[in-house]
């Protein structure tokens, strides 16, 4: 498979925030979302064996592991490499965002799916499975990263119509400015955690942290 990078960072946006996790950032994506902050990682990388992948993830001592990209889901060896990590002992959760089917991943307690489903200003919110919504778990996430009013209303609708039974994660685009999404947030009384991307407030906009 094409792996972007391997790091070792703090969780900033799942459930257990602020976590020491080793991501596995896998390269290429089908989607072009015009605020993507991860641009790299769309054909940037090295080619990695799963067993490759083991080891480098091995080398860190952590128990976390977070799979993303890019877009894991569209490299056709990512299922088998979860499996893998979640065999070995790892609480792994899989980034994935919102274009790719989910009913290959397995099923697991140690597994958590943050399902990252797009807003208008992306350019690619009519490029989402919305059946993927039904398939989550309590255990699992749906992110909205909304960029202004209109990305909040849509973000609402989509709320409203598949009434997820999970946790749902509400992020500003650039992942810091937090203010005008937590008011809003407060004011229409929504079921949805406002969080930052973590890593940016540490480490600024610096890749493999």
């Amino acid at each position: 498979m094409m792996i972007n990078e391997i790091f070792k960072s703090l969780q900033g946006e799942g459930i257990e925030m602020g976590v020491p996790t080793v991501f596995v950032r896998l390269t290429g994506c089908p989607l072009r979302c015009k605020w993507c902050d991860q641009e790299d990682a769309w054909t940037s990388g090295k080619s990695m064996g799963v067993e490759e992948v083991l080891d480098a993830v091995g080398s860190y001592d952590c128990s976390y592991v977070c799979v993303t990209g890019g877009e894991p889901l569209a490299q056709d060896e990512a299922i088998g490499l979860i499996t893998r990590l979640l065999d070995s002992g790892y609480m792994v959760s899989v980034e994935t965002g919102g274009s790719e089917p989910l009913q290959e991943l397995p099923c697991s307690d140690a597994l958590m799916i943050s399902l990252d489903i797009k807003c208008p200003s992306s350019g690619m919110h009519e490029k989402m499975d919305f059946t993927n919504i039904e398939l989550l778990s309590p255990s699992d996430q749906l992110k909205l990263v909304v960029a202004d009013k209109e990305d909040y209303a849509y973000a609402k609708s989509i709320i409203e119509k598949y009434k997820p039974q999970c946790s749902i994660v509400m992020q500003p685009v650039g992942g810091r400015d937090l203010r005008w999404l937590a008011e809003s947030v407060l004011e229409d009384n929504l079921r949805a955690r406002v969080l930052p991307q973590l890593h940016k407030i540490i480490w600024g906009d610096k890749s493999g942290v």
